[in-house]
């Protein structure tokens, strides 16, 4: 065996407590931020609710703004790994789930509402960047399933997939933000009338 072999092995190792140790952090990060959103405090005092020293913190998350993209990637990945979507649910049905989810945690909503406005502005490359893939991402995706489910009859086929796709993002961010700020909105059913507006025309 290679006298560097020992050494590779423990900075393989070295390299999965650091992983395990950023998750552990991540997995705290979002049961926080599920209860209190995205208050505009200091890396310091998120360290102090996450329950960790500011120097490890700062050692996997070198900005806030860099710290809030991570969370709300991971708390998205938890979401799908333990309640993915249903591969029948129409593209406005995925919405919907995902509002009825997000009811739960109004923090995350809040959240990722703060990511969005923070892209907005100059001077931030991580809240935009993740909200520009993420727009792009979902748009996509959308646009699939709306065209899918027009070839099974399902959905309007006079409506452009692309269109449609965006129209569903705007209604249920709006929604969202409503919601936030008034919790009588009704959002699942607002959804669920933009779904009834998209349905096949049922003949006279």
């Amino acid at each position: 065996m290679s006298d560097d072999a020992p050494e590779a092995s423990r900075r393989r190792g070295s390299y999965a407590k650091g992983l395990a140790r950023r998750q552990q952090i991540l997995d705290r990060a979002i049961e926080v931020f599920a209860e209190r959103g995205a208050e505009r405090t200091s890396l310091r005092s998120i360290a102090d609710a996450i329950g960790v020293s500011h120097a490890a913190l700062t050692h996997y998350f070198t900005s806030r703004e860099q710290l809030l993209v991570e969370v709300y990637r991971a708390s998205e990945r938890r979401a799908d790994e333990t309640e993915p979507h249903p591969q029948d649910t129409s593209a406005v049905g995925v919405m919907m789930e995902s509002a009825r989810r997000n009811r739960t945690v109004p923090g995350l909503v809040q959240l990722y509402s703060t990511l969005v406005a923070t892209a907005l502005e100059e001077g931030h490359p991580d809240a935009r960047e993740f909200a520009t893939q993420r727009f792009s991402r979902i748009r996509t995706g959308l646009a699939d399933d709306i065209r899918a489910q027009q070839r099974a009859g399902r959905l309007r086929a006079d409506v452009d997939a692309e269109l449609a796709a965006s129209l569903v993002i705007a209604a249920s961010d709006g929604l969202q933000t409503q919601w936030l700020l008034d919790d009588a909105v009704d959002l699942e059913g607002a959804l669920g009338l933009l779904d009834a507006l998209l349905s096949p025309r049922e003949n006279p």
